[in-house]
């Protein structure tokens, strides 16, 4: 099959183009002709050998993936060959072949592009996750999204909108200041130019945000937390800028916040945001669609951040 592969951890050149063997279906897999394929951060991450991963020789990088079953493996029953399926794989989804768990699938809705399923799987249900099961975010309140130009950031404004939310998002330029409005955002803070916790409290008259969703890490983290309005909540699933931080725990205690960490769970709400993409309540924002073999390039925009939803590789037919 043809993929893109890492030959050795490093910089995009690294992420190569060419043949692999086929891979095979366990128990509770089925084999997907992948369509199209979507870039997360971990895979860049994976790449470079940072943030605690390293790639073995001829890795192939990849969470999300649409397309098609063409094969299964014992156990494997609940799609038929030849079905449209969307989801995670079991990595490896930069190939034209990858094997995922059927727990982590579903199919595709009608009218939703191969690209547009691809686009959908880590970025939703990281967000819903994060917002919705374990901060457990209320109708009504207001919500600072951080990086609403991002994969994730760009999900989670619509999912807080969704639930009738508040919703305050920060980008990294003027230009994509309208496009967060344009999937919900009520108020956009460009934080390359503003402080972001002076301007929430300005926007909340000086009481601050019910709840924080923080995928950034480190370099949000002192701004995240100074957003916050007595009670609030801070939750967390991501460390692209750094995993260290130090809190004041007298603060913490006194101004009665919650600071929560979770994972996606895509086997418990890939069924629910699905269903939501279907029904036009959420939608998945596409900046490129960009093929299979320049995976590299689809790389280098990611670390450019000059990029607003999720960058998508089409794999061909």
């Amino acid at each position: 099959m043809k993929a893109a592969f890492i030959t050795e951890p490093g910089p995009v050149e690294n992420l190569v183009f060419g043949e692999l063997p086929n891979p095979e279906p366990g128990a509770g897999q089925v084999l997907v002709r992948v369509r199209a394929a979507s870039v997360n951060r971990v895979d860049v991450f994976t790449r470079e050998g940072s943030h605690g991963t390293r790639a073995r020789p001829q890795h192939v990088p990849g969470l999300d993936l649409a397309g098609d079953v063409v094969g299964r493996g014992i156990d494997a029953a609940r799609f038929e060959v030849g079905g449209r399926v969307m989801g995670t794989g079991a990595g490896g989804t930069y190939a034209e072949l990858a094997v995922a768990a059927e727990a982590n699938l579903v199919s595709i809705p009608e009218g939703l592009s191969y690209e547009e399923a691809a686009a959908a799987p880590t970025a939703f249900c990281a967000g819903w996750h994060c917002l919705v099961c374990k901060a457990g975010l209320q109708v009504g309140e207001t919500v600072l999204v951080l990086a609403g130009g991002s994969g994730v950031g760009s999900a989670s404004v619509q999912i807080a909108k969704s639930a009738s939310a508040r919703v305050i998002t920060t980008v990294g330029s003027d230009a994509k200041v309208e496009k967060a409005k344009a999937i919900g955002a009520d108020e956009v803070i460009v934080r390359t130019r503003e402080d972001v916790a002076a301007r929430v409290q300005e926007l909340t008259g000086g009481e601050g945000v019910d709840l924080v969703y923080d995928h950034v890490g480190q370099a949000t983290w002192e701004s995240s937390i100074a957003s916050l309005k007595v009670g609030g909540r801070y939750v967390t699933n991501g460390v692209t800028s750094g995993h260290l931080a130090q809190i004041h725990l007298g603060r913490l205690w006194t101004r009665d916040l919650s600071v929560l960490g979770t994972t996606m769970r895509v086997s418990e709400d890939l069924a629910m945001v699905t269903d939501l993409i279907g029904r036009g309540v959420l939608k998945p924002v596409i900046d490129r669609v960009v093929p299979l073999e320049e995976a590299s390039r689809a790389h280098a925009v990611l670390e450019s951040d000059k990029f607003f939803g999720k960058v998508v590789l089409r794999v061909a037919s």
